[in-house]
């Protein structure tokens, strides 16, 4: 999935050179902050074990009720 998201940014930094944008420092360095922005949030939220659903809570607190 983040190698799909750099291939897109290639081709929009492909067509916007190709479009005629002047190849400047600060247009490369909004690209790539473009390009970085995505997985890093994608990272972010990646980590850890995802928190138990209301169904999950549930059934566990049914399952305690019947052991006691």
């Amino acid at each position: 999935m983040i190698a799909v998201w750099f291939v897109l940014v290639a081709v929009v930094m492909a067509g916007s050179l190709a479009a005629g944008a002047a190849p400047k420092l600060s247009t490369w360095m909004m690209l790539v902050a473009i390009s970085l922005s995505a997985p890093s949030v994608f990272l972010l939220i990646w980590r850890g074990a995802p928190p138990a659903t209301v169904a999950e809570l549930l059934h566990s607190v049914e399952a305690e009720q019947v052991r006691r």
